[in-house]
């Protein structure tokens, strides 16, 4: 029985049943880590044996006949800027190398209450900063599905062990599409909730206002089932919106009939810079639900035009913020000589310990905070933001989801971008007004162009993942598209 063929849903009905164990599930898992790893890199750190002891304690109780998770068994990867209390969690840089928190992120707690097996810490780009997986201090992760292409970013690691086979579910974070982006280049799902509605607890912060944790999964119903487990509200996390996650997972057992459902295609999504492939697939794919009964219509958002701009102004900044607390005194990174004062050994501590996108960012965010131009620059991005979010509301008065690509192309060529900055953050045009909006947005595959798999992103409401788990569900159900393990 090759296991790896299967679903989350079904791996984990499977263990609980006792027709499998969690055992056989994980040895399976591992046994494909050691033959597509050295070729993949989606990891920066394997905790086999942690992973083997939830696995045979999850064993022990199905024979028990005690009571096991909804993830009984399932093999999860986690982003390495998610705390795992003694599992090393560096965010892809050299600044936290050797730090071991003490303390599970909230996420993390769900996910082994329910009984994941957690296998590693996925590589991402440096503090999250990047559409690539390049800027890792450590490796650079390939896409599955071409191992000389970029997987995406920064949960490129995540996207990649899900796409190869690595690791049934994986969680990113998502501050500007860093799930999604991943989720569109290796033809796997992304879900970007609500801000909110997945407790931050225990997330490494880049810029706190924008970004999300959310699951990446083979199919919809993975993703729902994922978002069932981590989402809800956590008193320690003073973002966390006080809500009851829905069951996401059993809304999907109705029919699927889109009757009635309106479909608003974002004319700026479709602007300049997108290939001609992506958009024919994605269009191609929005008319096909208007075979269970969707209308389909076109929307402008004016404000997106300076989205893109306003996102990275506002980010930068927190991001200069959030870092500063990183000084190689108290843990991680030291630089040798250590006989400087502090002013000197907090300079060369950052000078070496950050890679050279994270300290572009900082410098820039600093800059835009400073006297003189935090009015010219930070002030006006966050006026931007509720132009962009006024627009989302006037659309969503017209119709109940909005669509478009996930990405402008596809997955382009490892180094092909590296060395253009504003080039790389152009990838992110379609991406960051959820982001600055707060709202849930989903990617799902929608086919191939150049050989390479498309993205086709929905948006809704804040709080309607439901609605996007149904849409997508519906396509997912009609499409053609099929999961296979890469490479």
């Amino acid at each position: 029985m090759k296991l790896l063929q299967y679903s989350a849903e079904h791996i984990a009905s499977a263990v609980r049943s006792g027709e499998v164990s969690a055992v056989e599930v994980l040895d399976e898992v591992v046994e494909r880590i050691r033959a597509v790893e050295p070729r993949v890199n989606a990891f920066i750190t394997l905790t086999n044996d942690r992973a083997y002891e939830k696995a045979r304690d999850v064993d022990r109780r199905v024979r028990e006949g005690l009571k096991v998770g909804r993830l009984a068994g399932v093999v999860v990867a986690v982003k390495d800027n998610i705390c795992v209390m003694g599992v090393e969690t560096t965010c892809g840089s050299k600044i936290l190398k050797g730090y071991f928190p003490s303390y599970n992120a909230t996420v993390v707690e769900r996910l082994e209450m329910e009984d994941a097996v957690l296998i590693g810490k996925t590589n991402m780009d440096e503090f999250a900063m990047g559409s690539t997986t390049e800027f890792s201090a450590y490796k650079t992760t390939r896409n599955p599905y071409d191992l000389e292409r970029v997987p995406g970013g920064s949960s490129g690691g995540s996207a990649a062990a899900v796409a190869s086979g690595e690791a049934i579910i994986a969680l990113g974070s998502d501050t500007g599409g860093s799930i999604r982006c991943p989720a569109a280049f290796c033809g796997v799902v992304g879900l970007k909730p609500t801000y909110g509605l997945v407790s931050r607890y225990g997330l490494i912060a880049y810029a706190n206002s924008l970004e999300q944790i959310g699951p990446i999964a083979r199919n919809v119903r993975d993703c729902a089932l994922a978002l069932s487990v981590i989402a809800g509200y956590d008193p320690r996390d003073s973002t966390s919106l006080m809500v009851q996650p829905g069951d996401y997972l059993g809304e999907l057992n109705t029919p699927c009939n889109l009757k009635g459902l309106r479909i608003g295609v974002v004319r700026e999504f479709l602007g300049e810079g997108v290939q001609k492939g992506v958009a024919s697939r994605v269009l191609d794919a929005v008319h096909s639900l208007e075979e269970l009964g969707a209308s389909v219509g076109e929307v402008s958002l004016k404000s997106l035009e300076y989205a893109l701009a306003a996102y990275y102004v506002i980010a930068m900044s927190e991001a200069s913020s959030n870092l500063a607390r990183y000084d190689g005194l108290r843990y991680g990174f030291r630089a040798s000589d250590q006989g400087l004062n502090w002013t000197r050994a907090y300079a060369k501590n950052r000078r070496l310990g950050f890679g050279e996108e994270v300290k572009r960012r900082i410098i820039l965010g600093t800059f835009a905070l400073s006297a003189g131009y935090y009015e010219a620059y930070y002030l006006k991005a966050l006026k931007v933001r509720t132009l962009i979010l006024n627009d989302f509301q006037r659309a969503f008065k017209e119709f109940d989801v909005l669509a478009g690509p996930s990405m402008p192309t596809v997955a382009f060529k490892i180094g092909e971008k590296i060395e253009d900055p504003l080039e790389l953050y152009m990838c992110d045009v379609n991406t960051v007004p959820a982001n600055l909006a707060g709202l849930p947005a989903i990617s799902i595959p929608c086919g191939l162009s150049e050989g390479l798999p498309v993205g086709l992103q929905l948006i809704a409401p804040p709080m309607e993942e439901s609605l996007l788990f149904k849409v997508s569900y519906a396509y997912e159900s009609l499409s053609r598209w099929s999961f296979t393990l890469k490479p």
